[in-house]
């Protein structure tokens, strides 16, 4: 296994070493990009590049350190941005046919924020046609192989980010997520992801500015090198109507809480969900094993009564705002995931949208209502080990047949719904040898507390080689 270069650094470690000029920027730039130049055809994380324009920015970065500058907090740090995000002068896709040789004049709202933070941006991740459906596979650039078993999914759709992450081609990288975007590809690829409270890191992307859907976020190798990107990500912006003038909090250097101080509640399936009988078995045996060290612990799920249809519509009317042109002008460009979201939503009458967001609001009350008599919910991830990712899907889960392309990962869409903030935490491996992850539930506007919850839980697993973080082999990728 190779474990011995800068880019096997996490964030946090570089970043100290940057700021006591220790590492350069170039040094730890050009440790990156051979990595990716290693490993990286096996694998389809990293689509496209910007290499010979970030190498001029390490240099000047590696200068300003030498020359006794102030730092910024991501200075010099190598940072990956999904293909979702619009990145000046790099090849911006989308993940679809209709935007192929598609390359911004202008860097995204997060973009610009995290260059003017420190960051180095000089690739581009893969996901799914304009990051639908939870397996990083599109007609422009492929699919992108799960690390520990390159034939199988990395879930999605920040699947090339998480890849990228977990296999050390860079210590940061942006995700995106609806109904599950960071939280699955981070629970299948051993990294960490943060959900926050919608309207935390203002977005002003959405063209349904009041929606859960499309929050942006942070992806590391720990909770630490997620909570430093997230505290740069998070400011207030009047642009978006979800966004609201946060305290002084401040995501770095978070500290653990002591979980004996923590009640928690645990559910295997959130009420609802469709979960595979060995990730079923292996979460309740985790759990049991863990249970103890909270101050209580209760087996129990929040009421998301109704929630399968109220996403279903919610998602819909998404899609027929985000992809009329689309569908109108490409429909012959266009994957099936979009095609089949977007023609079941034609024709849904209004009565039944405003169904859903009553439900919706309901389903809201109830969950704050839940962590009245509990601080933390803990669940799993992902109700199914990796599948094909060849496939768009899993066909089935316990000889049940999925409905459609989302259905497999209600364990993640069924929380968007409510809203609560969700740190994604890898645990160990499942059954069948790919990374296992938990999701870390918080009351609304909790971010901070669910993430030193997530650092406690982290700070655990390391004291047990069951529970610790897998790690792929890197060398193992480069000689298959």
């Amino acid at each position: 296994m190779i474990m011995s270069e800068p880019c096997d650094l996490t964030a946090t470690e570089a970043r100290r070493l940057i700021g006591y000029k220790d590492l350069s920027p170039v040094e730890l730039l050009d440790s990156c990009i051979s990595r990716i130049e290693l490993i990286n055809s096996r694998l389809g994380a990293v689509v496209s590049t910007d290499f010979d324009r970030a190498r001029d920015i390490a240099k000047r970065q590696e200068k300003f350190m030498v020359d006794g500058h102030s730092l910024e907090p991501l200075h010099g740090l190598p940072l990956g941005v999904k293909d979702l995000l619009e990145t000046q002068g790099l090849r911006t896709t989308f993940g679809s046919q209709v935007y192929t040789d598609h390359v911004p004049k202008q860097d995204s709202y997060i973009v610009s924020k995290l260059r003017r933070s420190g960051a180095n941006i000089f690739c581009k991740t893969n996901t799914p046609e304009f990051g639908a459906g939870a397996n990083t596979k599109n007609s422009v650039f492929g699919s992108t192989g799960n690390p520990f078993d390159p034939d199988r999914t990395c879930g999605g759709s920040s699947g090339g980010s998480a890849v990228a992450i977990a296999t050390n081609m860079m210590p940061l990288a942006t995700g995106s997520d609806s109904g599950g975007s960071l939280r699955v590809p981070a629970a299948i690829n051993g990294v960490v992801a943060h959900r926050s409270t919608p309207g935390l890191v203002p977005s002003l992307d959405r063209l349904v500015g009041y929606s859960n859907y499309g929050v942006e976020g942070p992806m590391g190798r720990n909770v630490q090198d997620m909570a430093m990107m997230l505290s740069v990500m998070v400011e207030y912006d009047k642009n978006d109507p979800l966004a609201f003038p946060r305290n002084s909090e401040n995501y770095c250097g978070i500290e653990p809480v002591d979980l004996r101080r923590v009640r928690v509640a645990f559910s295997e399936d959130l009420g609802f969900c469709p979960v595979d009988n060995g990730i079923r078995d292996l979460f309740r045996e985790r759990m049991n094993y863990i249970e103890s060290e909270f101050q209580s612990a209760q087996w129990g799920n929040p009421n998301l009564s109704n929630v399968q249809d109220v996403n279903w519509v919610l998602r819909c009317q998404f899609f027929i705002a985000q992809h009329k042109k689309h569908y109108e002008n490409h429909k012959e460009k266009l994957g099936p995931n979009i095609v089949s979201n977007y023609e079941a939503a034609i024709g849904m009458p209004a009565e039944t949208i405003a169904w859903a967001h009553r439900e919706q609001t309901l389903i809201y009350r109830r969950m704050q209502e839940f962590f009245d008599d509990v601080d933390i919910l803990i669940c799993p991830t992902v109700g199914v080990p990796p599948f094909s990712k060849d496939q768009w899907y899993p066909s089935e889960i316990n000889g049940k047949k999925m409905e459609n392309y989302i259905e497999w990962f209600s364990l993640t869409w069924g929380l968007t719904i409510p809203g609560n903030p969700i740190t994604a935490i890898p645990c160990g491996y499942e059954p069948t040898g790919t990374p296992f992850g938990l999701q870390v539930v918080g009351r609304y506007h909790a971010d901070r507390f669910v993430i030193s919850v997530a650092k406690a839980l982290e700070d655990l697993f390391d004291t047990n080689e069951d529970l610790r973080r897998p790690v792929p082999d890197i060398g193992q990728l480069h000689g298959l």
